[in-house]
């Protein structure tokens, strides 16, 4: 068996959710990656098991993909725009993070926005493209 093999064959996986999407059993850590958590949800009634808002995209990005003042950015855009953000501290430790836990053996769950229902055009996507490019997925 070769290394390579033999590293991904102890390797976690990547899912991808929306915080209030029901729990799998193969979910492993579900970690929330929003900016901003999630309203009126109690602490008691939270279904992450972490919350890391480094690795979401920064507000003026989020403003800029909504829309908010300003023509809406593309996907592609966005895409570009998200993965400079997350080149830069203290994302690109978060990411570098992320990773090692999923090339250890670590199962996680990506969670976003109950209200970002198209995957594709959500950075919860991205951002597992990326954590699969550094673990060799």
């Amino acid at each position: 068996m070769s290394v390579a093999h033999h590293r991904r064959a102890h390797e976690g996986a990547i899912h991808t959710a929306r915080w209030n999407d029901p729990a799998h059993r193969g979910d492993g850590t579900r970690i929330l990656v929003c900016r901003y958590r999630p309203r009126g949800v109690r602490h008691e009634d939270e279904t992450w098991d972490e919350w890391i808002k480094d690795v979401s995209p920064s507000p003026e990005l989020l403003h800029a993909f909504r829309g908010k003042d300003q023509a809406a950015l593309g996907v592609p855009m966005f895409r570009r725009r998200y993965r400079t953000e997350m080149q830069a501290e203290p994302a690109r430790s978060q990411v570098r993070a992320l990773a090692e836990r999923v090339a250890a053996g670590e199962t996680i769950t990506l969670l976003c926005s109950s209200s970002c229902t198209d995957e594709h055009r959500c950075h919860r996507t991205m951002l597992r493209e990326l954590l699969l490019e550094q673990t060799g997925g």
